[in-house]
């Protein structure tokens, strides 16, 4: 621990609390593989099980919102045992959810995937995991939660190629198989031999411990100040998920071949990748509903441009210009409740507030699907997502706005 002169409130950081981040920056790029093997083998999936597309499709959507669903259960119990147990039912969840769909029935796919990978896997392993982390943190949490939140970016970035070619050379279901023993070998060792009790808050408070217990939160029940912050999450997901679901098509639509939509989808998420590490920096300093408030204009602006350009290079820039605006957006949220809730109610809160996010995602990309459908263009499904982001900026502007009159802790 971090002992402060002259009368500063001393530091929970430490080395270890630098070990403990990496560590989970790990463990989430190998399990949030996962669900990419499935997204790069669509097709010989679908043409194994005799079906159309949409059901591998479905299995990972249930994988994402079970890890979202999963969060809230999981994270309550690694509040009442630990994270390292949580995180050792996660990694073994994958495990014998790949084990289980690589089998190869319909019915395995979506157990497999829906059960094991999202609800009892993922959500043992990304909700609990933020908040866990959070709690090593006082004076670089912003910073922290950045780059933990980047373990899905690092997946996005490294395994579809490997798919890709072990499927090519070995078929979808040994290489499901494969993995799974490798999520196995790779996370149970690193959670059973690093992760342990967070440090504890220094006597007397401060910002490891949060405000008190059960005090108003911005002059609000603490219940009803999450609840606005976390429908605020939902509503601002949904546009954030649009253009990284549908980029490619949008580019098909408009004539742009599909590598160059693929290359520019890798643009967006590796200016997302390296945004979210400013972001944490930014938001360290600002706080994090500033933050917020700065992420989802950035956003709006992002979603609007979509509207404006249709040309390729101009949408090359646009995707990048989106992936820096929208990556420090969910790190923030859960700054933001790390700063206005007590450290001890970090455990469910943050998987609650997590578990609108990951919903907010999966609605976003339905929604544009569909809005596609009934009107044959893209159009109507980004003015969708820009009154989405207008709403979510409602809701954080009042709460911003409430934060100057109330401190954390104090009394309406």
């Amino acid at each position: 621990m971090d002992m402060r002169q002259d009368g500063e409130t001393p530091s929970i950081e430490s080395r270890a609390s630098w070990v403990i981040a990496t560590t989970a920056v790990i463990i989430l790029s190998v399990s949030f593989g996962a669900p990419l093997i499935v997204i790069v083998g669509l097709r010989d999936i679908a043409e194994t099980l005799g079906e159309a597309r949409a059901l591998p499709a479905v299995a990972v959507s249930l994988a994402y919102l079970g890890a979202g669903a999963g969060g809230v259960l999981m994270g309550w119990i690694a509040g009442r045992s630990s994270a390292r147990l949580v995180t050792l039912i996660g990694g073994s969840m994958v495990c014998g959810g790949l084990l289980l769909a690589s089998e190869g029935s319909a019915w395995q796919l979506m157990l497999g995937y829906g059960l094991l990978v999202g609800l009892l896997g993922n959500g043992a392993l990304y909700p609990p995991m933020m908040a866990y982390v959070s709690l090593w943190f006082d004076r670089r949490r912003g910073t922290a939660l950045a780059l933990v939140s980047s373990g899905q970016y690092v997946a996005g970035a490294l395994w579809p190629a490997l798919f890709e070619r072990a499927i090519a050379a070995f078929g979808w279901q040994r290489t499901m198989a494969g993995f799974g023993l490798f999520v196995a070998v790779a996370v149970l060792p690193l959670a059973a031999l690093v992760l342990r009790q967070p440090p504890a808050p220094p006597m007397g408070g401060g910002t490891a411990a949060g405000p008190l217990a059960e005090a108003p939160v911005l002059g609000l029940p603490p219940n009803l100040a999450l609840a606005l912050l976390s429908v605020a999450s939902f509503l601002c997901c949904i546009p954030m998920a649009m253009p990284a679901a549908h980029l490619v098509a949008f580019c098909g639509d408009l004539g742009i071949a599909g590598q160059r939509g693929a290359l520019m989808l890798s643009v967006l998420l590796v200016a997302a990748f390296l945004a979210r590490q400013a972001w944490g920096w930014l938001s360290d300093r600002i706080g994090g509903l500033n933050a917020l408030l700065a992420g989802n204009i950035c956003q709006t602006v992002g979603m609007a441009a979509f509207l404006a350009t249709q040309d390729e290079a101009g949408l090359f820039l646009v995707s990048a210009a989106f992936g820096l605006g929208f990556s420090g957006i969910v790190p923030a949220y859960v700054l933001a409740v790390r700063e206005l809730f007590p450290a001890r109610e970090a455990a469910w809160r943050v998987p609650v507030l997590l578990f609108l996010s990951l919903s907010g995602m999966a609605a976003g990309a339905w929604l544009a699907g569909a809005l596609y459908d009934g009107f044959g263009n893209y159009a109507v499904a980004w003015q969708a997502g820009i009154a989405c982001n207008l709403a979510a900026l409602a809701l954080l502007g009042g709460l911003a706005l409430r934060r100057r009159g109330f401190s954390p802790a104090s009394v309406p």
